[in-house]
């Protein structure tokens, strides 16, 4: 029991067991089968292992060129992963990965099967118009749409919006393989994972859809972009869903409160600064948060409150997820090192990472 207490990923884990639970619960309390959500590169089950096998093949290459030079490549490679990837850090990778899927999935079915348990409640209207008092008198789309413009704005706005898509799980295996501390890859894990889950209870408090579904004649001035498919799509697979849900072979996924693109991407750039990653990482994690922000507002995905909520709720994620994952056991030594050895001990609690989540608790 010391050492499930002590392992990092045993929070994550138990965390995945109940909101997969719930979702199994939900499903066959409303007689509605569970989805696993498609993305790029196929199915979640598909595409997480295949990025986390590239990060550890390109991982590989780049240590031991690091080390030894292009001489005798696939012999260092060999040699280096044999000294290296224990059976223990191949673990910790696998259960980062499956806490991670588990609690992705059952949000997307606990947000899918939101309007079935909430039916005909949305707040959109009072969220329309706290929106109008927060701007001034003027709706904050529009005010983006008259300063930024209609048309390269539009264009870049709708690719970084979707970039979001595949790196999340992009970063999730970067952190995983390239960190040899897997305390921090346990860190991030959870911080993704509660994510998900807070999302999914703040959705349940306050249901709308967002003002581009409940006022889209604010947001008929864009030119067709990447999400301006995406919502198209979006709202035909929510009709289709209502008109008949157990028949539909899609995940309804339409909820705007809170705004998660915010949440993950604000707790993304706060871990990165946390944890001392490259400068470079600090700084792209930050303007791509917000941007985010900006393009949540630009194209109606979000109201205000929902992204001042997504703020709040990756605050809440960072802060809590490094006392649940055993950090305050560290030994004092920097975080982003990739190059440390895996032999050294950890074992005092007075860490740089344990003072980074005492400063935002």
């Amino acid at each position: 029991m010391t050492r499930l207490r002590r392992w990092p990923y045993t929070f994550a884990m138990a965390l995945a067991l109940l909101v997969g639970a719930a979702a199994v619960f939900s499903s066959l309390f409303l007689d509605l089968p569970l989805r696993d959500p498609d993305g790029f590169l196929g199915p979640s089950y598909i595409r997480l292992p295949l990025l986390v096998l590239g990060f550890i093949g390109a991982g590989l290459i780049v240590e031991t060129v690091r080390r030894n030079g292009w001489r005798n490549l696939p012999t260092s490679v060999v040699d280096i992963a044999k000294k290296e990837w224990n059976a223990h850090r191949l673990l910790c990778i696998g259960a980062g990965l499956l806490s991670f899927y588990v609690c992705y999935v059952a949000y997307r079915n606990l947000k899918s099967v939101l309007p079935v348990y909430r039916e005909g409640t949305l707040f959109d209207q009072q969220l329309f118009h706290l929106d109008h008092w927060l701007a001034g008198g003027n709706t904050p789309a529009v005010l983006l749409h008259e300063l930024l413009g209609t048309g390269i704005a539009a264009n870049l706005l709708s690719i970084a919006y979707l970039a979001y898509l595949p790196l999340i799980p992009i970063s999730l295996g970067a952190v995983l393989v390239l960190n040899r501390r897997l305390a921090v890859g346990a860190w991030y894990t959870t911080m993704l994972s509660l994510n998900w889950v807070l999302g999914t209870v703040s959705y349940y408090l306050l249901p709308s859809v967002g003002p581009v579904f409940s006022h889209a004649e604010v947001f008929r001035a864009l030119p067709d972009t990447g999400v301006s498919e995406l919502q198209e799509s979006l709202i035909d697979t929510r009709l289709d869903y209502l008109s008949n849900p157990i028949g539909s072979d899609s995940i309804q996924g339409v909820a705007a409160f809170a705004s998660l693109h915010v949440s993950v991407t604000f707790a993304a750039a706060l871990f990165m600064t946390l944890t001392k990653q490259h400068r470079a990482v600090q700084v792209f994690t930050w303007i791509f948060f917000g941007v985010t922000v900006v393009a949540t507002i630009y194209f109606g995905w979000h109201y205000i409150l929902d992204d001042i909520a997504g703020i709040g709720i990756g605050w809440a994620s960072v802060a809590l997820s490094p006392w649940v994952t055993g950090h305050r056991r560290v030994r004092r030594r920097p975080v982003a090192a990739v190059s440390e050895p895996d032999s050294v001990p950890a074992a005092k609690p007075a860490d740089s990472v344990s003072r980074a989540a005492g400063a935002i608790l």
